[in-house]
């Protein structure tokens, strides 16, 4: 297949470029690195099968030639970036996705959508399945990032309804592995610098509110197994391991064997409770399950965040 990738220099975008080329695919990566990065891609130039390039995708996005799929990664995914970025995380959500279906369209290729767990917006329910419809508040500050994502669900199912294009929806719950950035503001990268440079472990809140965590080679396969199997209904892919923050930072603790204190600082607005995915239909319909454990997968981020520091 020769698929295209948006976003492609980026955390997650990055890891689909190297899984595809290593299946024999060809791989158009297209980033304008904004949030991305050309280390993460680096290694690739110079193999016949990928191509970068640099592009805005909020503008019209030509590739010549055949296209198999449109993978949109294509968006700021930490609060630190979409805060600083509001309209363009706007931007990419809304405009990115019509001009990344448009090529689908144009292409007759598969298209398939990078959501997020956080159109569930602060849960009521828990864990969170695919027919929950949400909790989001659209006029607060993560309301940019959630609203986007939801807005390109609608758009992308409507493309499929109206326009017949074969659609692909993954609601991606926390991610975590190597190639995330530093500063990038989550939970998992600001633990591990904290803890790798005896900083204080920051925790907002009380630390009761929990997260899951997936490992990057697991969420990776997921989403090829979805490429692959003609479903357009939105399929949540995720760790369902639930943890406490305030347990996950004793933990980071433990694995660098840091000295860090943990220090409570408030509760940003509108942040999730609760986030636990309820997997089943990846489970059901993809045969697809996690498979690396938590710690196994911290000491492979640990490893990365010990070499780029």
């Amino acid at each position: 297949m020769r698929i295209v990738i948006t976003g492609g220099a980026g955390f997650i975008g990055s890891h689909l470029c190297d899984y595809f080329i290593s299946k024999g695919h060809h791989v158009v990566c297209v980033d304008n690195l904004i949030t991305g990065n050309i280390k993460n891609i680096e290694h690739l130039f110079g193999n016949e099968k990928f191509l970068f390039i640099k592009h805005d995708v909020t503008n019209y996005i030509h590739i010549p030639g055949k296209v198999d799929a449109v993978l949109h990664f294509a968006s700021p995914a930490s609060p630190a970036d979409y805060l600083k970025y509001p309209i363009q995380t706007l931007k990419v959500g809304a405009l990115g996705t019509h001009k990344a279906l448009g090529l689908a369209k144009e292409k007759n290729a598969i298209f398939m959508l990078a959501s997020t767990s956080e159109v569930y917006g602060d849960p009521e329910v828990s864990p969170q399945s695919e027919t929950y419809h949400g909790s989001v508040n659209p006029v607060g500050p993560r309301g940019v990032y959630d609203e986007a994502k939801r807005f390109a669900e609608a758009m992308t199912m409507a493309y499929h309804r109206y326009h017949k294009v074969s659609v692909r929806i993954v609601r991606i719950f926390n991610t975590y592995g190597p190639r995330m950035r530093l500063n990038d503001g989550r939970v998992v990268p600001n633990f591990i610098y904290q803890a790798l440079t005896n900083k204080p472990l920051t925790v907002y809140g009380d630390g009761e509110q929990t997260r899951s965590f997936c490992y990057i080679s697991d969420l990776v396969e997921g989403i090829y197994k979805l490429l692959l199997k003609n479903l357009p209904e939105p399929i949540n892919l995720g760790n369902p391991e639930e943890m406490k923050i305030i347990d996950f930072a004793r933990l980071i603790k433990k694995i660098t064997k840091s000295k860090s204190k943990i220090v409570f600082k408030p509760l940003p607005q509108d942040d999730p409770r609760q986030r636990k995915p309820d997997i089943t239909k990846a489970k059901e319909l993809l045969q697809w399950t996690p498979k690396v454990s938590l710690e196994d997968g911290l000491k492979e981020t640990i490893k990365y965040f010990k070499k780029i520091l």
